[in-house]
């Protein structure tokens, strides 16, 4: 397949035309028509990456529940003597590696490749230290992991001097979190590297919060992400849902390092590296085949808890913040915005924000169900006595119109954009800038092949968040159907009519459906306006 793929890109340079001027009319609109159908066979190309990504992605795009493909399938090829499905799948990996949407640990400053540094303190008092942490998971001592011991705890203490700061706070609910899981409470420390304990850290290409997960995986592990709520940035919640993930992965490698790489890197990217040190599963063993982004994941982890524990042994002082070690937790069911709490209750904005990083627009959203806030505990006396209707109603015709509502709802988690395809845009080049696969832009646009135009309209949605009924969005124009209904036994779509729209291109939409159907089924004529309600039958 590999051969395949680059052969294709080879032969579409060769036949592109290094002088149209010089071409016949004949010969030049023959080699565009061999373009085409050498685009189209790349975007099936990509198709099939789609396919390999869906089986193999990590917390960076797994799809796992959705797809019925969990990690105990993969425990199960794992133990089969005839590795035959990863060996088909090896030549597609490292182009599919390229194209996920691969999280990287990117030391600060440094590359860590190629640096070596120099410490006053001596090999064996670091082997010593990391023996006396008696860590359930295997602490190995070489060249890399002095490197990153020596990185945390040296050469960036005004950084390490935060992160001990928010460790205060933070690190006693990722403990009790994964203490409720029977994991090592070691496993904390890996919030540091993802995130810095920066619990709205968001990525170039994506993932969000303290564990950094991209949108698939986190509706995977039963994360809400909506209009109002993205709990990616909720700490208790992302780490339960880093918890099972990770309890999950080391159910399939039986090792901790290879379960706390494959958090990084996938279990695909895992899997093969293990196939290619010949079946080994000790870390050191697959570290020269697993992804360059990966190999300073575990010796990082190391740093950051030698650090951690050994902090005053480098005089780095923990800088004082301003969250409060002790919170109490109120069930609220009704709308509520921040502001209001500042207002009555005199709980600062900021500090509501970052004692409930979840709520992204600063409404709690009761009415949907409901909601917890975490507020001070010095501050639970006063929530509690305060007047109910004072609280919920004070400046609501402002802060919580239905205006604003509608505004928040339709610039949340489905943001869209519109691409006028290029001429020389194929599906493939496409997905690849905005990070989404060519199965969803056909969906997403009803593409019944990969063929596309130039000038045309494609609707590409952020994060790879579609429209929660794909049918109702359309190539050529905004979303404007609803789900299906059912009356007297016939089954239809709701479609509101557009400006410039016909009966024939709305009926273009909805395979097997023609403007005839369209006309009986509404009792019409062709003359349909903008605004008007059109029941399109299922067929």
């Amino acid at each position: 397949m590999k051969r395949l793929f680059l052969s294709i890109i080879l032969l579409a340079c060769i036949c592109a035309p290094s002088d149209a001027g010089i071409l016949s009319r004949r010969r030049k609109e023959a080699m565009e028509k061999e373009q085409r159908e050498l685009k189209s066979r790349i975007d099936s190309l990509w198709m099939v990456i789609d396919s390999l990504e869906t089986r193999l992605a990590g917390p960076d795009s797994t799809v796992f529940e959705s797809t019925g493909i969990d990690f105990q399938d993969l425990a199960d090829t794992l133990s089969l003597k005839d590795s035959t499905l990863l060996s088909n799948t090896d030549s597609l990996l490292s182009i599919w590696y390229h194209h996920r949407r691969v999280r990287e640990y990117e030391a600060p400053d440094y590359d860590m490749d190629s640096v070596s540094f120099d410490s006053n303190v001596s090999d064996s008092t670091m082997i010593e230290r990391l023996k006396k942490m008696n860590s359930f998971i295997t602490l190995p001592f070489n060249e890399t992991v002095k490197n990153y011991m020596i990185l945390y705890s040296e050469k960036m203490p005004r950084r390490m001097g935060h992160i001990l700061g928010l460790s205060s706070y933070y690190m006693p609910i990722f403990e009790e979190v994964f203490d409720k899981y029977g994991l090592p409470l070691e496993l904390k420390y890996l919030a540091i590297i993802e995130s810095n304990l920066d619990p709205v850290a968001t990525s170039r290409v994506g993932a969000r919060g303290m564990w950094q997960f991209m949108y698939r995986t986190a509706r995977n592990y039963s994360l809400k992400i909506n209009s109002f709520v993205d709990e990616r940035l909720d700490p208790e919640k992302s780490a339960d849902a880093a918890a099972r993930y990770l309890a999950d992965a080391y159910r399939v490698f039986g090792d901790w390092n290879l379960a706390i790489s494959s958090y990084n890197c996938g279990p695909g990217n895992v899997t093969k590296a293990i196939r290619r040190a010949g079946g080994s599963r000790e870390f050191w063993d697959i570290y020269p085949y697993l992804p360059k982004e990966t190999r300073g994941y575990v010796p990082a982890f190391v740093g950051a808890m030698y650090a951690v524990t050994y902090y005053k042994e480098y005089g780095i002082v923990p800088e004082k913040v301003s969250l409060p070690v002790i919170t109490d937790t109120m069930q609220i069911h009704r709308n509520l915005h921040f502001q209001q709490i500042e207002d009555v209750v005199g709980i600062p904005v900021s500090e509501l924000r970052r004692l409930n990083p979840q709520y992204t627009h600063d409404i709690i959203p009761g009415n949907e169900g409901s909601c917890i806030l975490k507020i001070p505990f010095s501050a639970s006396a006063a929530f509690m006595e305060a007047d109910t209707d004072s609280l919920y109603l004070h400046k609501s015709e402002k802060l919580l119109s239905p205006q604003v509502i509608k505004n928040i709802k339709e610039s949340g988690s489905e943001v869209r954009t519109a691409y006028r395809v290029k001429s020389g845009d194929y599906l493939g080049k496409i997905a690849a800038r905005y990070h989404v696969s060519v199965s969803q832009i056909m969906k997403w646009n009803h593409l019944r092949s990969s063929s596309i135009r130039a000038g045309q309209i494609l609707y590409i949605y952020h994060r790879g968040a579609g429209p929660s009924d794909l049918g109702s969005v359309s190539s050529g124009g905004t979303s404007s159907s609803t789900k299906v209904k059912s009356q007297d036994g016939k089954s239809y779509s709701v479609y509101t009519v557009k400006k410039g729209d016909t009966l024939y291109g709305i009926a273009r939409q909805y395979p097997g459906v023609s403007a005839a159907d369209i006309m009986k089924f509404n009792g019409i004529s062709s003359d349909i306006r903008p605004g008007m309600k059109l029941k399109i039958p299922v067929s």
